[in-house]
């Protein structure tokens, strides 16, 4: 059930769509921002706010590479696995990643600080191989800058050096 404080800030997004159907992302973004993800009891919010059927947000939910449908850990990890990236050294940083946090894609570590995902593209192909940890791009990536973004990461909650 939608807080009443989760009801008003909907509420206030919602005038920005002329339909709710063009509101179902933001509102699920939203959603998500609050909760970490989407749950099966966020969904229905969702449907029973928007009065979509569930169904058609479960599509739009499913779709869309950023919106989580089971729980993801404090920073999310999006390792890029363009062409691109992978003519740069994508592998050796997947598998440096890998091994770094000790879990593969789709997994979070046990602390919950990190969830490892594989992304399409990232749109930085002239710094490839690229990452992204929260919203923050990260490129030219060698295992070296790839444990100093995870560190400032762990340390703050954010990676404070662009590398």
């Amino acid at each position: 059930m939608l807080s009443d404080q989760e009801r008003t800030e909907l509420d206030e997004l919602r005038t920005h769509y002329q339909t709710a159907r063009a509101a179902s992302v933001t509102v699920m973004k939203f959603l998500q921002a609050g909760r970490g993800y989407l749950s099966d009891e966020s969904m229905r919010d969702v449907a029973d706010y928007l009065q979509l059927p569930l169904i058609d947000l479960e599509g739009l939910a499913t779709f869309y590479n950023l919106l989580f449908r089971k729980p993801v850990g404090d920073r999310v990890i999006l390792l890029c696995d363009s062409v691109s990236c992978w003519m740069c050294g994508y592998g050796h940083i997947r598998d440096h990643l890998k091994g770094r946090l000790g879990i593969g894609f789709g997994e979070t570590t046990p602390d919950n600080r990190f969830t490892l995902l594989p992304m399409v593209c990232l749109g930085d192909c002239d710094h490839a191989p690229v990452m992204m940890v929260g919203q923050k791009l990260h490129g030219d990536l060698t295992p070296d800058k790839v444990d100093r973004v995870l560190l400032g990461a762990a340390r703050d909650g954010g990676a404070t050096e662009d590398v």
